[in-house]
């Protein structure tokens, strides 16, 4: 049986506007212990900003995290997958964009998040990426 995007995605997105500070955005990944954020003007997706972006585009650069905008580090444009898509299609793209994250579009909202490990704990749940990926986070 093939599955669907809806079946391994993490339902809910957390998202900024294109303003925002770095230093909201990383609150906001602390505070949901999550690691990516969907920045987005409205409904409209422009870009994702993960805590390796922060940390490589602007902390290493000696950067105001107070002063700086999401938009400015942010990833995009956004590559995204319905709810309906087949998992195999969400790898395939992962793989020809080189990315490890998705966002999931419904009605052309945002109503989650596909990542390399939610499909490695249901495609291949003994390997190593999917004992990482099912494990409680760090603290």
């Amino acid at each position: 049986m093939t599955r669907s995007v809806r079946d391994v995605m993490t339902a809910g997105v957390t998202a900024v506007r294109p303003q925002a500070s770095l230093a909201e955005v990383a609150r906001l990944m602390r505070d949901h212990d999550i690691g990516d954020v969907v920045v987005a003007h409205g409904n409209d997706v422009v870009g994702m900003v993960t805590d390796r972006d922060i940390v490589v585009r602007a902390v290493a650069e000696g950067v105001d995290p107070n002063a700086v905008p999401a938009e400015s580090v942010c990833s995009g444009p956004v590559e995204t997958v319905a709810p309906e898509d087949d998992v195999e299609s969400a790898a395939r793209m992962m793989r020809d964009f080189a990315v490890r994250r998705l966002p999931v579009m419904e009605d052309g909202i945002p109503v989650g998040i596909v990542a390399l490990g939610d499909l490695s704990v249901v495609e291949d749940p003994g390997s190593v990426l999917a004992d990482i990926s099912s494990a409680e986070p760090n603290r």
